[in-house]
């Protein structure tokens, strides 16, 4: 029998991600990836998965899933979101087993995840990955060229997600600690490549305003609503190379933030572009969300992107066994109206 998990309710917008497919650019091919790599990977660590296995992206609004394995083992990193188990469909109320930590549903159980809270994303992990095709050697959804993930775009109800394994491991479950998943108070940028194209008052304005995350952002860019960045030279360039987190501004002054969708080339001038150390708290940010921008420089980006790559792989280290969450949740579970509990609890 295929273990798989089925998609009752897809949620806003939830596809399966991995850390991308770097190195096929010079085919048009984009990169993708997780929108914040740093809750993707804990994700996959709590489970026991090396830390670019895919995993669900889940944006704004859970899923409902129903396990059809024998059981599988679970993570949700990233939002403050509720995260339930109901027995079947019918249940009326389930067990709150939380984030940050792994958990086991069984056969038939639903996974119910929430209205994300305080992030625009959340990552859910399974214990062995899904049995998907990579497409250049990464199973990251692409919905703009409709390959990845599963059949190149966002889940829908009914469908059916492969899984690796079978059965959950007898590993255990683990919490993490002392994750920090929140925002800083200006994204840092490197100004440039292409700085020259802007008056003084343009490069002053880009640190002195405060910008609105648009309702038309999504998962290639980051549309930004403020004052407007004013060009010396124009806006328009010879197409060149595009990174991640690069600020392009087109004739209309306001910038937008390529994000890990990205194109890979582009023809408006690029202010500056967000470090790398900044690039997951880019991808948490809510749409309507105020940001603003610091400079540092090529030095100070560097020092904050070896502290950045310390923190993950300080991961592993901040994981304890998760001792009590059996107990708990069996007391979640049981019925104590009038002194009715369920007998197979111990005395």
């Amino acid at each position: 029998m295929t273990a798989t998990l089925a998609i009752l309710e897809p949620g806003l917008q939830t596809t399966i991600q991995d850390l991308g497919r770097p190195g096929f650019q010079h085919l048009g091919v984009a990169v993708g990836g997780a929108l914040d790599p740093l809750s993707f990977r804990a994700a996959n660590i709590l489970v026991g998965n090396a830390p670019d296995v895919g995993a669900l992206e889940v944006a704004y609004i859970g899923p409902k899933i129903r396990v059809e394995a024998d059981s599988v083992r679970f993570a949700c990193v990233g939002a403050h979101v509720s995260v339930e188990i109901f027995p079947d469909e019918t249940a009326r109320t389930g067990t709150a087993v939380g984030t940050q930590r792994s958990f086991t549903a069984r056969r038939g159980d639903i996974l119910r995840i929430g209205v994300l809270q305080d992030s625009a994303v959340t990552y859910v992990a399974v214990e062995g990955g899904f049995a998907l095709q990579p497409v250049f050697g990464s199973v990251s959804t692409y919905i703009r060229g409709g390959m990845g993930g599963w059949h190149g775009r966002a889940l829908v109800a009914g469908d059916q997600l492969p899984l690796h394994r079978q059965a959950a491991s007898d590993r255990g479950e683990y919490e993490l600690h002392n994750l920090d998943l929140s925002l800083p108070p200006r994204f840092r940028v490197i100004v440039g490549p292409q700085s020259d194209y802007f008056s003084e008052a343009g490069l002053r304005q880009l640190f002195s305003g405060q910008y609105t995350v648009r309702p038309d952002s999504n998962r290639m860019g980051m549309r930004l609503s403020g004052p407007k960045l004013e060009h010396a030279q124009g806006f328009n360039i010879i197409s060149d190379a595009i990174a991640p987190g690069s600020i392009q501004v087109p004739g209309d002054g306001q910038p937008i933030i390529l994000m890990a969708d990205r194109q890979t080339t582009g023809g408006y001038p690029k202010i500056a572009t967000v470090i790398s150390a900044d690039i997951p708290a880019l991808g948490r940010v809510r749409l309507g969300s105020s940001i603003a921008f610091e400079e540092v420089t090529l030095e100070e980006a560097s020092r904050l992107r070896r502290l950045f790559l310390e923190e993950i792989d300080s991961i592993p280290r901040r994981l304890t066994p998760y001792t009590v969450g059996d107990m708990t949740s069996r007391l979640f579970g049981a019925n104590l109206i009038s002194g009715v509990v369920d007998a197979s609890l111990p005395a």
